[in-house]
């Protein structure tokens, strides 16, 4: 391998039938395509007695059958296509995503553009102008942790979370911006919503988004966001990806 990481990869059981295999204490966007990239290379490597690969921010979750494959045996064959990564950074899809920066969803806009001294304007242009990053699928079906969020937007999560927020809820926490994926409770700051779901059971593919995709928001008003929504019901897709 060739870069600039200097973390040892840790292999670390989860019970009797996981894996997690971590190569770093950081948190960017080097560690996470090596993550990736790791994860396309198990997926091709074809072992049998693997179920699962989760990719994480700077780790690795592999589940297997243990009737089938021994844990020392999957680690050895871990640590032997970590060694040999040639793919890193491979292509991206950017998602350009609708966005109605109103409405019930808004529950935070007014008062979030208050505390950092905008207007709403100014904050939703400076939500909508930045490119995000998929991290990692997690939480929720198809909820994704999206980094890149401008660092004046950075903003501690509630201390007591709401009960309810609407699946498409545009989020703020911490470091981080979100999508909410299903309906649920959340300690998140909220600015709007979007008619995309990440998360359809009925869609050939469930999980909209996949980590390393890439995120920007369009803005849009409520009569676009409302149609889009009608389309949306009617099992229209909404979206495609471009390739990077």
């Amino acid at each position: 391998m060739q870069d600039d990481l200097t973390d040892q990869p840790r292999i670390l059981p989860c019970g009797d039938s996981a894996l997690s295999f971590q190569i770093s204490e950081r948190v960017d966007a080097a560690v996470n395509d090596r993550i990736i990239a790791l994860a396309r290379a198990l997926d091709r490597a074809g072992i049998a007695g693997v179920t699962d690969r989760v990719p994480t921010y700077r780790a690795l979750l592999v589940t297997y059958d243990p009737e089938r494959l021994r844990g020392a045996q999957l680690s050895e064959r871990l640590m032997d296509l970590y060694e040999g990564l040639d793919d890193l950074g491979g292509a991206t899809r950017l998602w350009r995503v609708p966005a109605f920066y109103g409405g019930p969803a808004a529950m935070d806009l007014d008062t979030l553009a208050a505390e950092k001294g905008l207007s709403p304007d100014q904050l939703i242009a400076l939500h909508a102008g930045a490119e995000y990053r998929v991290y990692m699928i997690g939480f929720a079906p198809g909820f994704a942790y999206l980094g890149g969020l401008p660092e004046l937007l950075h903003t501690p999560r509630l201390t007591v979370p709401r009960q309810l927020i609407p699946a498409g809820a545009l989020g703020i926490g911490g470091q981080q911006a979100s999508i909410s994926s299903v309906a649920g409770p959340s300690g998140w700051r909220f600015l709007g919503e979007t008619p995309v779901r990440l998360f359809d059971p009925a869609r050939d593919t469930p999980f909209l988004l996949q980590a390393g995709d890439r995120v920007r928001f369009e803005p849009v008003d409520a009569a676009t966001c409302a149609r889009l929504a009608e389309r949306a019901a009617a099992g229209s897709p909404l979206i495609a990806p471009e390739a990077a």
